[in-house]
């Protein structure tokens, strides 16, 4: 595998920057790692095990190198399946193999619904479709609560509230948002607010990605493979419960990975999870030897 090599492509709205991998000899499809707000640099140590195959990883738009043109705004799952799209067609048109972490599993589920002919296996590691749930009304209340606290006092409360909202395990509480939270100093997390909105998973994708509602119709009429991961340690959680929801909705039982929610990073971002044996799970998936639809 070579080094990653920058490409640039101009989408409505928006100049995506995204990474190439290529590999020196390569049977398999393009592998194409995607995170939603995390951006390229959440995958290298996973890339990194998958030197026999072409990877690539990009900024979705709004995040890291990717500049919106736009003007700014919420951005939806639709917009970010159509960056998808394109950006699969500028890899040479698919079909591709696809590992979504999070957010980006949402987006690329939305992109199998609407171009299934780009994509061969879809493995959607807990996206956190919050409407599957069984206790969706009260998740989404948390969600909504998790946006006015950003909107009202900025980004360290709000992630102070965010952390504890996607670190529970079981089902939300009704009274869940009137209960006593950490505050950002006892997590770190800065106290003043500086006074921006434009923080990529608040301001731009958190309310539109967990409340998005799946075609899965669609999605399971697609040719596509689909395989829905979960960690082995975040059970109870909300992504992972919804990733149990989506694999139930679509016939097939989740596919259990090593490690967490993030199960996949070296050490990128300050987290470290299990990247090698979760490498090789994922391995496994892309290959067909581990259950999917």
């Amino acid at each position: 595998m070579t080094e990653p090599r920058t490409r640039t492509l101009e989408v409505p709205g928006a100049v995506l920057r995204y990474d190439v991998r290529e590999a020196d000899e390569a049977d398999a499809p393009v592998l194409l790692m995607i995170g939603s707000p995390m951006d390229a640099g959440g995958f290298t140590t996973l890339a990194g095990y998958f030197r026999d195959r072409t990877v690539a990883t990009y900024d979705p738009r709004g995040v890291g190198r990717s500049e919106r043109t736009d003007g700014g705004g919420e951005l939806t799952p639709e917009q970010h399946a159509d960056d998808l799209h394109r950006l699969i067609t500028a890899l040479g048109g698919g079909p591709v193999d696809v590992f979504a972490s999070s957010g980006g599993a949402v987006n690329a589920l939305v992109l199998v619904a609407r171009h299934p002919e780009q994509v061969r296996t879809l493995v959607a590691h807990e996206p956190p479709a919050a409407q599957v749930l069984p206790d969706r009304e009260r998740a989404l209340a948390a969600v909504a609560d998790i946006r006015r606290t950003y909107e009202r006092d900025g980004f360290g409360a709000a992630m102070a509230k965010f952390i504890a909202v996607t670190g529970l395990r079981g089902e939300i509480p009704a009274d869940f948002a009137d209960r006593p939270f950490p505050g950002p100093a006892d997590l770190g997390l800065p106290v003043e607010d500086d006074g921006s909105r434009d923080d990529p998973m608040f301001a731009q994708n958190l309310m539109t990605c967990t409340h998005h509602e799946h075609d899965f119709d669609a999605l399971r009429a697609a040719p596509t493979r689909i395989a829905v991961g979960v960690g082995a340690e975040s059970e109870g959680e909300m992504a992972h419960r919804a990733g149990v929801a989506v694999a139930a909705r679509l016939g097939s039982e989740p596919v259990v990975f090593p490690s967490h929610h993030a199960g996949f990073l070296g050490g990128e971002f300050g987290m470290k999870g299990d990247p090698e044996a979760f490498a090789a799970t994922l391995r496994r998936v892309l290959a067909g030897e581990d259950p999917v639809r």
